[in-house]
């Protein structure tokens, strides 16, 4: 009888793995890190307290359904809580619609420049990824339509994008909707939904109470500072509701983690103060880097895809390495295609100048300024 060698199932191995933003600077030492989207005020010091309350009782199994969180979620949103499936992370809630929806011979969509999670869950599955080109880095419905086949089983789109912060109005997401035929699952996420001040933006709640084949995902790793914590939720037709949690883990949120989301949930002001914080340094950062000679996408969300110019010295490796030797993470888009930009999450006002200080003088020549200054302007 012939040898078999353990192998993953076919396709596996063709999966790019994910590559979180950089840690540390050049160097080591501390750091501005400005290469993950987080909240920079971190968590609400409400949530933080919840959490270590619910460390005194690491012996015992967690509730499964994380009820006391749904049935926040469910009061703060208006939603019924039966239609709410937590997860670790809005990424576990991509990776187990993927498991439940597609299978070998099956397809999905997202467009050009999304979020990169969503080829990985689509292929973990054994299913095809299939790209729609964006216009003007921003989700094109006509695009994504036209890539619809009768083995399209599932359409993730991120809205607001990340790593490009654009957006689609909401009638363009209901027209997605619409145009998709009624076995695909359309999969918002809507990681970054707290930070949109737009009129004629929705996270997509709507569409899940008005079709059985939407699905809404959210986070607490942004706005409410939870990224550690590992706390998401997935707002679905009560069939989805029902098929995630036939096949999710059966305690796959934490105690203190579900007590943290409460607690976020609860501190209304905290949210408040740092969307308001976002609105401000969003607009005065794309205005400065402007100011400077660079180009910058639009954003709606809490991060900003800066683009620099080709030429040698002064493209976006040789900005991010200046960066990072003065003690600077921002994150590097060479895996999303856009080898000439980088993405910068907006920090507190200290780190923000601080940025916009070290890149000036990168753009005008100057030496490192400042090694591993974590504060250094």
């Amino acid at each position: 009888m012939a040898t078999r060698k353990l192998a993953p199932r076919p396709g596996i191995l063709d999966i790019d793995a994910y590559v979180p933003g950089k840690s540390k600077a050049a160097g080591g030492g501390p750091a501005i890190k400005l290469s993950s989207n987080e909240n920079p005020f971190g968590a609400s010091p409400k949530a933080i307290a919840a959490f270590k309350q619910a460390a005194d009782q690491l012996s015992l199994y967690p509730e499964g359904s994380a009820a006391a969180l749904r049935e926040t979620i469910g009061a703060s949103y208006g939603l019924n809580p039966a239609q709410i499936v937590c997860g670790a992370g809005s990424d576990e809630l991509l990776s187990l619609l993927a498991q439940a929806y597609l299978g070998p011979g099956d397809e999905a969509i997202y467009s050009r420049h999304g979020f990169l999670v969503y080829p990985i869950v689509i292929m973990a599955s054994g299913a095809t990824p299939v790209v729609a080109q964006e216009t003007d880095l921003t989700a094109d419905v006509d695009n994504i339509l036209g890539c619809v086949t009768e083995r399209t089983r599932v359409v993730y789109i991120a809205n607001p994008n990340n790593p490009t912060g654009t957006y689609l109005p909401f009638e363009e997401l209901k027209r997605l909707r619409e145009g998709l035929p009624e076995h695909v699952l359309l999969v918002i996420d809507a990681a970054y939904a707290e930070y949109v001040l737009k009129d004629d933006y929705q996270p997509g709640i709507t569409l899940v109470d008005a079709t059985d084949n939407t699905v809404m995902t959210r986070t607490f790793s942004k706005i409410y500072g939870l990224a550690a914590a590992r706390v998401g939720w997935a707002y679905c037709p009560p069939q989805v509701a029902d098929v995630l949690n036939r096949i999710r883990g059966p305690f796959n949120l934490t105690a203190p983690s579900v007590a943290a989301g409460v607690a976020a949930l609860e501190d209304r002001e905290f949210a408040t103060k740092s969307a308001e914080h976002n609105r401000i340094w969003r607009e005065v950062m794309t205005q400065e880097l402007e100011k400077l000679g660079l180009v910058v996408t639009p954003s709606a969300a809490n991060f900003l895809l800066v683009h620099f110019p080709a030429n040698e010295g002064r493209d976006a490796v040789a900005a991010d390495e200046h960066l990072s030797a003065s003690g600077i993470i921002l994150r590097r888009m060479e895996s999303y295609g856009l080898p000439h930009a980088l993405r910068l999450s907006i920090g507190t006002e200290e780190q923000n100048r601080a940025v916009l200080a070290v890149l000036k003088g990168f753009l005008e020549g100057e030496p490192v300024r400042v090694k591993n200054g974590a504060g250094a302007a």
